[in-house]
């Protein structure tokens, strides 16, 4: 048990007065919990200092969190202005500046009061997909207001493979100490993933107004302009968005081939109230439609964090399940960024926004 600063006090006076041993404040206060060395300790600097105090200066000493050190940290975690991603990391850090990890991530948190945000990935752009991206989401916020957007119907295509997606950040092993890596059993050290994955293409409609159920594409079908307008326009996307919304609804897809191909804007115009054409959807924009920012990541998540896949088959079964209980609450938000993104996206020249999301 601690030693209070009372019991010092005590210690102290009892030591000086009376010249209590060790063996004497035990019998004396057997209810204390004093341990023998912890009270030989406290004697033994009693007799030599006449205090329990701590003597100045003692302790372990903050030398390599100097000044200097932390000034050194500070310029190499943070990017530069007309140097964007000139930092390093906390290890490259560490041995840049001779000191631990460990000093180095104190120094960031309590020196320097640096927080770590993580990096995103995003589409690359040209100056023209800028020029591009601004005049049509201006044109997109004209001529959506807020209360036509409930309305829109966002699509999209993706391929799910039976290998789940890894993430090295995330995959540690623990080993007891003086165990070395060649020991471990390979099955814990190594994430193995066949050269092609087995996969399937899936597609989706959404909006504040409901879903359309997943749509599989048939293993080796290539989607071209025909397929696209025959099987996943006439047969699918737009008999469940009719079911759903009746008479009037908006349709929006991204500017792939099969989607800006003549026919198939043909086919919108004549079977639909309203399409956003491919004129009007901004290119390179993943980061606008709500099935691509959002609602792929959401389900990807779950269907891998349910275990292992055994085969495509698997891989249909845990897609639908998980689709069968998807929140429209999540569908419901994610729609509900549109209009701000298309304005963030106006107010940075059609460049990068994702970062302010």
């Amino acid at each position: 048990m601690a030693i209070t600063s009372e019991d010092k006090i005590l210690i102290k006076q009892l030591r000086k007065e009376k010249n209590y041993s060790a063996r004497k404040f035990l019998s004396e206060f057997p209810n204390k919990g004093w341990s023998r060395t912890t009270l030989d300790r406290m004697i033994k600097k009693i007799d030599q200092t006449g205090t329990t105090d701590r003597k100045s200066g003692s302790g372990q000493k903050r030398s390599v969190r100097s000044d200097d050190t932390i000034k050194a940290v500070e310029d190499l975690v943070l990017s530069q202005d007309d140097k964007p991603g000139t930092h390093l990391s906390v290890r490259n850090i560490s041995k840049q500046i001779y000191a631990s990890k460990s000093t180095v991530s104190r120094i960031i948190g309590d020196d320097l009061k640096l927080v770590c945000f993580k990096k995103k990935k995003a589409q690359e752009l040209s100056a023209a997909n800028k020029l591009s991206r601004l005049s049509r989401a201006k044109q997109l916020l004209r001529k959506y207001p807020a209360h036509r957007v409930p309305f829109i119907w966002f699509t999209d295509e993706k391929v799910f493979t039976v290998s789940a997606p890894s993430n090295p950040q995330r995959d540690r092993v623990y080993a007891r100490t003086g165990i070395r890596k060649k020991q471990i059993n390979a099955e814990r050290l190594l994430i193995t993933r066949p050269t092609f994955s087995q996969s399937v293409m899936v597609s989706v409609g959404v909006s504040m107004l409901g879903c359309t159920d997943l749509i599989f594409v048939e293993p080796g079908v290539k989607i071209n302009g025909e397929y696209y307008r025959n099987v996943l326009l006439r047969e699918n996307f737009l008999p469940m968005i009719r079911e759903i919304s009746g008479d009037y609804f908006v349709f929006q897809q991204d500017n792939a081939p099969a989607h800006r191909a003549h026919e198939t804007v043909n086919l919108l115009r004549a079977e639909t109230p309203d399409f956003i054409s491919p004129s009007l959807w901004p290119p390179n924009s993943p980061d606008l439609n709500p099935v691509d920012f959002k609602i792929w990541g959401v389900l990807e998540e779950r269907v891998y964090s349910m275990g292992k896949l055994r085969d495509v088959a698997h891989l249909r079964e845990r897609l639908v399940y998980e689709w069968a209980k998807f929140d429209q609450a999540v569908i419901d938000r994610a729609v509900g960024q549109w209009r701000r993104r298309l304005q963030a996206c106006v107010e940075v020249g059609g460049g990068h926004f994702e970062h302010k999301f």
